[in-house]
């Protein structure tokens, strides 16, 4: 191959390998909770197919981890469809806020991302292309790696998730709100942000409390990022 193609082929693939290099503190948080998702899902009565099948289409943490608890306790399959939609409606706005990135893709290219989006990959991605022009081979390689590392851990728990007799005494149990407070420290660069995130705190809980079901966490994030636009639309004195 020429030394020109060469070139071209590394300047390609250096974007992907950038990707891949930012998903390793997802896949770190991925490893224990998947694998403590392979060992409910067992539990729950689901074989090893069906464990690792529904990491690589469903491919959402807290959906899953509620859809193998409903599973084991017997909900019909209609309610536990509607409560995994419900819980996963935030994602609808993970993919508007990433119109203005990436709206010159393809719309193959945009219905594969979407499809590997979780709130991990959109924290780390989102805050990337504050400051770097979005890139498909970023976008891919930040993805398919979370992705990956997430199906692998979905096989290893239900493989052999039944050799940990009390997965709590480890702390894999505390894998996920853990993830999610490294994510939230990431975001949080200023009194605006820090304001954000508190409102969101506040009135998921508050909500939480005051009605029944899954609505909590996009009713919350809808009202505090209101909140957060008029605050900036009033500082900025437009």
């Amino acid at each position: 191959m020429p030394q020109a193609q060469l070139k071209q082929v590394s300047l390609q693939q250096q974007p992907f390998v950038q990707g891949m290099k930012a998903a390793v503190p997802i896949v770190l948080g991925y490893l224990p909770l998947g694998f403590a998702y392979g060992v409910l899902a067992r539990e729950a009565g689901l074989s090893l197919f069906q464990t690792v099948m529904m990491s690589v289409l469903v491919y959402a943490g807290s959906g899953q981890f509620i859809a193998v608890s409903m599973i084991g306790a017997a909900v019909s399959a209609a309610a536990i469809i509607f409560t995994v939609f419900l819980v996963n409606l935030r994602h609808l706005l993970m993919s508007a806020s990433f119109i203005p990135h990436l709206r010159h893709y393809s719309v193959p290219l945009l219905s594969f991302i979407s499809y590997q989006i979780t709130d991990e990959t959109f924290a780390v991605a989102i805050s990337h292309f504050k400051d770097h022009k979005a890139n498909q081979a970023y976008h891919l390689g930040l993805n398919i790696t979370a992705h990956t590392a997430w199906v692998v851990a979905g096989f290893l728990g239900g493989a052999f998730g039944n050799l940990i007799t009390n997965p709590e005494q480890w702390g894999i149990n505390f894998a996920l709100p853990a993830m999610f407070i490294a994510l939230l420290v990431m975001q949080v660069k200023d009194r605006q942000t820090l304001l954000v995130a508190v409102l969101a705190a506040v009135f998921s809980v508050a909500i939480k409390h005051l009605a029944a079901g899954s609505w909590n966490i996009i009713a919350a994030t809808v009202v505090a990022a209101t909140v957060g636009v008029g605050s900036k639309w009033i500082t900025s004195g437009r």
